[in-house]
C-alpha cells in the first residue's frame, strides 16, 4: 500500500495529513476553510485516494497561511507515499468539463516542481475564499511533490466552476500518474533512472 501520514506545525499551522494513493476515494478533510475542504473531497474522490486532513490555522488573519501550507503538506504525503517510483506512470492529462468552465490539467512527475498556470480566474472571492489562493495551493503542492503540473483554461465564467475543474482535473490526471504500469513494475520511467 502507497501510503503517508504528515505533521507539520509551524507557529501559523497544525496539520495532520493521511493518503493513501490506492485507495477508494474516501475523504474527511476539515482545514478550518470550507471552500478548501469542498475542493480536497474533490480532489480525492475524482483521484481515488482515501485522503485525510486536518488543520488548525491562523484563519482569523486570513486563509492564506492554512491554504498554502495544506499544499505543502499534501504534496509533501504523495512524494512519500510514492517512495522510489518504480513503476509508475508518471504522466497524466485531463481536460475536465465542469459546466461551462472547461479546465486542462496536465502532469509530470517529473522530479522537478513547477506550475504552469494560465487560468483566468474572473471573481476575487468565492464565497469568502480568496479566489487567489488557488494558485498559491498548487504553487505549494507541485514545489513538495517535484511535479510539473499545468493547468489551462480553456472556457469558463463561474469562478467556482472553474476552481473546481482544476481540483477535479487534478485528481484525475494524478491518479493517471500515479498509477504502476505492471509492464515496467521494476523500472524508473527516466534515462536518468531516478525521478
Amino acid at each position: 500500500m502507497r501510503s503517508a501520514q504528515i505533521q507539520r506545525n509551524t507557529n501559523e499551522t497544525k496539520i495532520q495529513l493521511s493518503i493513501n494513493l490506492d485507495g477508494r476515494g474516501q475523504y474527511e478533510n476539515k482545514t478550518g476553510v470550507g471552500f478548501l475542504d469542498h475542493m480536497l473531497d474533490l480532489f480525492a474522490r475524482h483521484g481515488r485516494f482515501d485522503l485525510r486532513v486536518s488543520c488548525a490555522g491562523d484563519t482569523w488573519v486570513d486563509d492564506h497561511h492554512s491554504v498554502e501550507d495544506v499544499g505543502i503538506a499534501l504534496g509533501t504525503a504523495m512524494r512519500e507515499a510514492l517512495g522510489d517510483m518504480k513503476g509508475i506512470v508518471r504522466y497524466g492529462t485531463m481536460l475536465l468539463p465542469m459546466d461551462e468552465a472547461l479546465v486542462l490539467c496536465a502532469v509530470d512527475i517529473s522530479g522537478r516542481g513547477a506550475l504552469g498556470w494560465a487560468m483566468d480566474i474572473p471573481g476575487a472571492k468565492v464565497g469568502t475564499f480568496d479566489t487567489e489562493l488557488a494558485k498559491e495551493f498548487w504553487l505549494a503542492f507541485t514545489r513538495t511533490l517535484d511535479a510539473s503540473i499545468h493547468f489551462r483554461q480553456l472556457a469558463g465564467e463561474n469562478s467556482h466552476h472553474i476552481i473546481e475543474a482544476m481540483f477535479k482535473g487534478a485528481g484525475r490526471a494524478l491518479k493517471q500518474a500515479v498509477a504502476i504500469d505492471r509492464e515496467y513494475a521494476d523500472e524508473v520511467p527516466s534515462t536518468k533512472g531516478v525521478l
